[in-house]
C-alpha cells in the first residue's frame, strides 16, 4: 500500500517486510555490482516509441504478483485499472508506447529494487525513493506522494479521533528511527511519552495487546495492516505532510539506465497536466477512508 478484506495481502508476499522497512526508508543491504552504468546513458534518445528498450518497439513493465488493490484491480496489472496499473499506462502513453505494446513482468518486491541488472524497463511497486536504494537502481520522479497514517482497534477510544488534538491524550507507538515517530513527537505532541519499537511487527503487537491506544505508520503500511493483518484495526486518518519534500513512491529502473530521464520526463508531465491527481483520486481517495487528521 483501496478496502476489502483480500485488499492488500499483495504486499503479505513482499512487503511484510519490505514496505515496512520503505517506513524507515532504508532497503536491504546492497551487494557489490559491478561495472555500474553512469546514470543516463550518454546518446539516450526519448523518441516516442522508439526507446532502448528491453525489447524493441515494446515497454516491459514490472510488479509483484500477486498484484492487489487499489494498486491494481482483480489482481490483472494489464487491465489499466487499479492506481498503479493506470500511472503505469499513462507513462507508457507519455512515451509513445500504447497498451498494445506494454508487456508485463513478475518481480517481487525486494527484487525490484535489489543490485543487479533488470529484466524490465521500470518496476510499478510502491517502493519509495530514498538515498540507500539509489545506490543500487534508479529512480523517476515521484508518481505518488506518501502521507503517514494512524491505526487504532475499531472498537477502541482512539478509533473515533477526527483531529489531531484527540490523539494527544493517548498513548502512541512507532517504529524507532522513522517519519511516523517524528509526526507523533513534533505534529501530534503527545501528553504521554511514545513508544518506540525496533521493528513495526512489535508496534503491532502492542497495538493488539492493548500496550497503545494506536500507532502510526506509512499510509501504504497501514493498508496492508488493516487489509491483510490486523483486520479488526481501522485507519483512523492520514496527517498532512509537513513541509519540506515529501516521501515518495518512484518508478525503478536499472542502475544508470538510458530510460531514466525519458521516464522522468513523462512523470513529471503527468504531473503538471493533472494527470497523476486525477489517477490518485479515482483509485486512491475513494477507495481508502483515511480522513485528513487537522
Amino acid at each position: 500500500m483501496h478496502l476489502a478484506p483480500h485488499t492488500l495481502r499483495r504486499i503479505v508476499s513482499a512487503a511484510t517486510v519490505a514496505l515496512l522497512a520503505t517506513a524507515v526508508g532504508c532497503a536491504p543491504q546492497p551487494e557489490e555490482k559491478s561495472a555500474a552504468k553512469p546514470a543516463g546513458t550518454a546518446g539516450a534518445t526519448c523518441a516516442k516509441g522508439k526507446l532502448a528498450t528491453q525489447t524493441s518497439g515494446k515497454l516491459t513493465i514490472a510488479t509483484d504478483e500477486p498484484a492487489y488493490e487499489p494498486w491494481f484491480k482483480d489482481g490483472k496489472p494489464a487491465n489499466g485499472e487499479g492506481f498503479e496499473s493506470a500511472v503505469a499506462y499513462a507513462v507508457a502513453k507519455q512515451l509513445g508506447y500504447d497498451k498494445a505494446n506494454v508487456v508485463w513482468q513478475s518481480v517481487p518486491f525486494n527484487k525490484a529494487f535489489a543490485p543487479g541488472e533488470k529484466t524490465f524497463d521500470f518496476d510499478v511497486n510502491q517502493v519509495s525513493i530514498s538515498a540507500e536504494r539509489k545506490k543500487a537502481v534508479d529512480f523517476s520522479s515521484g508518481y505518488y506522494d506518501v502521507r503517514q497514517a494512524v491505526i487504532a482497534l475499531k472498537n477502541s477510544k482512539a478509533a473515533k479521533a477526527t483531529s489531531i488534538a484527540d490523539l494527544k491524550g493517548l498513548k502512541l507507538g512507532a517504529q524507532v528511527g522513522t517519519t511516523s515517530l517524528n509526526y507523533i513527537d513534533d505534529v501530534v505532541k503527545p501528553t504521554q511519552e511514545p513508544a518506540a519499537y525496533a521493528k513495526n511487527d512489535q508496534a503491532k503487537s502492542a497495538l493488539q495487546n492493548g500496550q497503545v491506544d494506536a500507532i502510526v505508520v506509512d499510509l501504504p503500511t497501514a493498508f496492508y495492516i488493516t487489509a491483510a493483518e490486523v483486520t479488526d484495526a481501522k485507519i483512523v486518518g492520514q496527517f498532512e505532510n509537513q513541509g519540506g519534500t515529501p516521501e515518495q513512491f518512484g518508478l525503478v529502473l536499472d542502475k544508470g539506465s538510458a530510460l531514466t530521464s525519458c521516464v522522468t520526463t513523462a512523470v513529471d508531465a503527468l504531473r503538471k497536466d493533472g494527470t497523476l491527481g486525477s489517477i490518485e483520486k479515482q483509485w486512491l481517495s475513494d477507495a481508502v477512508d483515511a480522513p485528513v487528521l487537522k
